[in-house]
């Protein structure tokens, strides 16, 4: 560990808590309809929106039709990517001549960026015509974060409301979003990117000859577009196979330290939108601390556990004062590569610009944790927001049970439903997550596809399938995925997205509907330090509960192995 390694993490936390407040403002503008700057230039484009596609705008919804919304977007969104993937070899914008996807590629690969999830069992330069990138996937990175951002909304507005029967409008919720808040930011972030160095072209490749003397075929595209939103968004999918390790889709120190701020930027906004639509902004306060409390643990254990060196590599005569450099770019080192690694696995984005599977066990076990417990550290665009509003939830209703008194949040009773769904939400992960990774263990599709055996091919698996129904994309680096895992991982995407967005808008229904009831001496304050320290508790119990055994047969052992020096 260095001093600067320290002063890059701190410099990136300090710059998430001054964006905060500012771009929370700005989401209230943009959500509740109210005058903000862009609303002068774009205000005519949305209304002629509105009436192109037959959107009431000012009719809001139940929590059913705006989830009935939600679900056929989604679905239409699928049908879509999935014809452009397979038809791709007949469409334009195919310099590299590549054919069509396989069937249970096009599958996994449609649910997965539908879904936010953007896991990639293909090489992106490889597999992907330009259009391909840029109409089906670059297009479903900003509709799906627009998903989850107006999911958020609508929950917060649940908890904003008395006595309402309504939680918004989800065609108006994805039109603004989208239009004000994702494509001007991300225009703005792919300029810089290609002030950075990064591609943006229609070209398909070059030719150039090295240093050796020999030709190589560099493959181009338009790769800053689809960096900016992939950050912004949450999404992760890259360009290239190696995603934001590759020097094309992240060039310099510079461009990484702002890849890192677009993914935590409007995670954080969010906690402040939600304290300024409830009316009290020190509400929105104590969840960004209780968030930022867990993400500074794990990047601090993170870093930690990959400033040593690997024995194994430190026998050979390798200097052991550089820590763990296997799988990381010399241009990031291992400050930034352990920063990225937690912020992108805290948020679903899943991008990455080094190898997990590479760090060592405790240093791969954290962002494996991050996904476990649901992604709620800011967590992904919207979705963040509503997971840690369940466990926040779970917090109350424990409190009010430890006193004996009806459980509230926001002046709201937490009763029988409320709870119901929010056990459902929760629970669905694990059921996902451990689920499909003992089916995969322990068959011969789910096996062949491993690199490894032992704790470490178990780890795989347990990424791979916790990735999947946490939607964030990232993968340890040694599974090729097959059929099988197309097949699985995409049922569990579906479960780790819908599973938990429909529960939660039943929830905010239901607290929509509620009066609040007046603040008394036995009210539990839910913006200040003790409701941090236990909805944190909340957190880390109840995901340790549900997953120490699966970490136990995987990077813990490892762990133990690595010090006695038995196991590489």
């Amino acid at each position: 560990m260095s001093l600067s390694g320290w002063i890059t993490i701190a410099a990136f936390f300090l710059c998430v808590i001054a964006m905060t407040r500012p771009l929370g403002g700005y989401l209230q503008r943009v959500l509740e309809g109210q005058a903000h700057f862009l609303g002068r230039i774009f205000g005519p484009l949305e209304r002629g929106l509105y009436r192109v596609a037959g959107i009431r705008w000012e009719e809001e919804q139940s929590w059913m039709q705006y989830a009935t919304g939600v679900v056929l977007f989604s679905a239409v969104s699928f049908v879509v990517v999935y014809a452009l993937l397979r038809f791709q070899v007949l469409l334009p914008l195919n310099p590299a001549g590549l054919g069509p996807v396989a069937p249970d590629l096009a599958y996994n690969t449609s649910i997965s960026f539908v879904t936010n999830t953007n896991w990639q069992s293909y090489g992106g330069e490889t597999t992907m015509s330009h259009l391909s990138q840029m109409l089906a996937l670059a297009v479903q990175n900003f509709a799906s974060a627009a998903v989850g951002i107006a999911v958020a909304a609508a929950v917060i507005r649940g908890f904003a409301r008395r006595g309402a029967a309504t939680i918004g409008n989800v065609w108006t919720d994805l039109v603004r979003v989208t239009l004000y808040v994702l494509l001007p930011i991300s225009v703005v972030v792919a300029v810089f990117f290609v002030w950075q160095g990064v591609p943006q072209t229609l070209h398909g490749s070059v030719e150039v000859t090295t240093l050796e003397g020999a030709r190589q075929t560099i493959a181009l595209g338009p790769v800053a577009t689809q960096e900016a939103i992939k950050m912004l968004g949450t999404n992760g999918g890259g360009f290239f196979n190696t995603n934001s390790a590759h020097p094309f889709e992240n060039p310099t120190a510079l461009s990484n330290f702002v890849q890192v701020l677009c993914i935590f930027a409007l995670g954080a906004a969010l906690t402040n939108l939600f304290g300024r639509m409830v009316g009290r902004e020190r509400e929105g306060w104590a969840i960004f601390s209780a968030m930022a409390l867990l993400f500074l643990i794990g990047v601090g254990v993170t870093y930690w556990a990959e400033a040593h060196a690997n024995p194994a590599i430190a026998a050979l005569g390798v200097d052991p004062t550089l820590g763990n450099m296997e799988g990381k770019e010399t241009r990031f080192g291992i400050a930034a590569s352990a920063l990225f690694a937690t912020v992108t696995t805290d948020a679903s984005c899943g991008a990455v610009n080094a190898m997990h599977e590479s760090f060592l066990p405790l240093g791969g076990m954290v962002p494996l944790v991050n996904m476990m417990l649901g992604e709620v550290i800011f967590g992904g665009v919207g979705s963040g927001l509503y997971g840690f509003l369940l466990f926040a939830v779970i917090a109350v209703f424990m409190a009010g049970l430890m006193v004996g008194r009806t459980p509230e949040y926001l002046g709201k009773k937490i009763e029988a439903r409320e709870v119901k769904m929010t056990m459902l939400a929760v629970l669905c992960l694990p059921l996902a997550m451990l689920g499909f990774t003992a089916i995969g263990v322990v068959t011969g599709p789910g096996l062949s596809a491993l690199s490894a055996g032992g704790p470490h091919g178990f780890t795989e698996a347990l990424y791979a399938y916790s990735s999947a129904a946490a939607n964030n994309g990232s993968a340890f680096g040694g599974l090729t995925a097959n059929p099988f895992w197309n097949l699985t991982l995409g049922i569990g995407m579906v479960v780790g997205r819908f599973f938990v967005i429909i529960p939660v808008l039943a929830i905010a229904g239901a607290m929509a509907a509620k009066k609040v009831a007046p603040a008394t001496s036995g009210t539990f304050p839910t913006d200040n330090g003790l409701f941090i320290a236990l909805v944190g508790g909340v957190i880390v119990i109840v995901g340790g509960l549900t997953f120490l055994p699966a970490l136990a047969l995987g990077p813990i052992v490892e762990h133990l192995a690595m010090l006695r020096g038995t196991l590489f």
